[in-house]
């Protein structure tokens, strides 16, 4: 995610909880999604095992309304 924020000049922010806060109903209530994920804005880029620079780098250019790679 750093490499990223650097290319793109954008801000990254790092959110790191323990496991009960995630599982707890305040945190179901947020609407946030299930940890490890990855999002950019609003949008859910990534989730799980699924996460990979090239999925979070295609979401961030649609986001800064750049051509895809």
């Amino acid at each position: 995610m750093p490499r990223l924020g650097e290319k793109y000049d954008i801000e990254v922010e790092a959110i790191s909880k323990s496991r009960e806060e995630y599982q707890s109903d305040a945190y179901r209530a947020a609407g946030l999604p299930a940890a490890p994920a990855v999002m950019v804005e609003e949008e859910l880029a990534a989730q799980g095992p699924e996460i990979t620079a090239e999925k979070i780098e295609a979401v961030i250019r649609r986001h800064l309304g750049l051509a895809p790679l």
